[in-house]
């Protein structure tokens, strides 16, 4: 038999260990206090076990309820820009005072020099 590895495996052969040695108490009454540490452990490990995937649980429910949450503040968010950009004029500088950047006007592109003519074949000349 393999060692165990996993948490899961652990239980699972603390189980079986229990099982056994209560088929076989009488002959194993020496390690009875050992078994009840063991049954102990197992009991607690248990109840960790199911505090934790409680947690887990709960843990995607309030991820679930966080997402939510962001994108109706999003959509709130942008109800208050358009807001703020009606009330003040979207080029305003008071816009600043609220994170928003002013509209100020695009910037012209550089000129691109134009490249010079391809020189002309020698024959052509």
């Amino acid at each position: 038999m393999n060692p165990p590895t996993s948490q899961a495996d652990h239980l699972a052969s603390w189980q079986l260990r229990l099982g056994a040695m209560d088929a076989n108490a009488e002959e194993l009454q020496h390690l009875a206090p050992g078994r009840d540490k063991l049954e102990t452990v197992l009991t607690g490990a248990q109840a960790a076990f199911q505090t934790q995937s409680s947690a887990t649980a709960a843990k995607q429910e309030a991820s679930r309820e966080l997402e939510a949450r962001i994108a109706e503040g999003r959509l709130v968010m942008a109800f208050l820009n358009a807001g703020l950009r009606e009330h003040y004029g979207k080029e305003s500088e008071k816009l600043k005072e609220f994170g928003l950047q002013p509209f100020r006007g695009r910037q012209p592109k550089p000129a691109k020099p134009e490249p010079p003519p391809p020189p002309l074949p020698e024959d052509v000349r």
